[in-house]
């Protein structure tokens, strides 16, 4: 069967505060086009620009999250990359607020980039990640190589890389990559879950800190980073928010966040 290449390629739900992204090209896999990313860089712009949103989740239709790039589209030349957000339109610049991973099924190529690219992973049990690029003479570039050696040990991720082998959601658990295992079918339900329980904390805080933790491995000494971390945090600091959290602590009660 043929890739899917209608206007549906991703949908968007939202429940209360959180955003769910679905890559919804189950006939393939759910593999990614140049369409499909830009539908999906159009999401992760509708949750940083609605204030009402404070968390996404992605996932992907039918039971698999992502096959990674569409490559018969990369055979007809063509690229699943954004100018802003880069492949998937997601990659190089991921939401600022927070973004969680739900995976059924396997999550291999750009699909654990797109795991990697998000900040907290929730996986079913049996669901399977890896980087097979190789196995095609292709190079693992939607930002695999440099962020899996960061939370993995080094010859566990080159292993990985260099031999294109796959591994459960227990191994990268055990390795800290992925944040929550949970019984097949329930890792949306669970990132959903999740997601929630961020919103206890102020929204702008939230993303202030994601934000410094993104762009702290670009910083090169401590002294850069405690000059660049000021403005991102004075964000949170000069906010609504911030002026909500201190005034519900000084009334004991609970505060009525805003996300700005």
């Amino acid at each position: 069967m043929p890739c899917s290449s209608a206007a549906d390629l991703v949908l968007t739900d939202r429940r209360e505060h959180v955003l769910i992204v679905t890559i919804n090209r189950p006939e393939c896999r759910n593999a990614v086009d140049a369409a499909t990313a830009g539908q999906l860089e159009q999401a992760m712009d509708l949750l940083d620009d609605d204030d009402d949103l404070f968390a996404g989740v992605v996932t992907g239709a039918g039971g698999t999250f992502s096959a990674g790039a569409d490559l018969k589209a990369a055979a007809r030349g063509e690229k699943a990359v954004t100018p802003r957000r880069g492949g998937f339109g997601v990659f190089r610049r991921p939401p600022r607020k927070p973004l969680i991973a739900a995976v059924e099924g396997f999550a291999v190529g750009g699909g654990f980039e797109l795991c990697l690219s998000c900040d907290l992973i929730v996986a079913a049990a049996d669901a399977r990640f890896g980087l097979p690029e190789v196995r095609h003479n292709g190079v693992a570039a939607g930002g695999g190589l440099f962020r899996l050696p960061k939370r993995l040990p080094y010859h566990l991720a080159v292993e990985l890389a260099l031999t294109g082998a796959f591994r459960d959601a227990e191994f990268f658990h055990r390795w800290g990559v992925v944040n929550r295992v949970v019984p097949a079918g329930a890792s949306l339900d669970a990132a959903v879950e999740l997601a929630e329980s961020l919103q206890a904390n102020g929204p702008t805080a939230v993303m202030a800190s994601k934000e410094i933790i993104f762009r702290s491995s670009s910083w090169a000494t401590e002294e850069e980073a405690w000059e660049a971390q000021q403005p991102i945090a004075a964000r949170a600091l000069d906010s609504e928010d911030r002026r909500e959290g201190l005034a519900a602590f000084a009334e004991k009660r609970e505060p009525r966040w805003v996300g700005r």
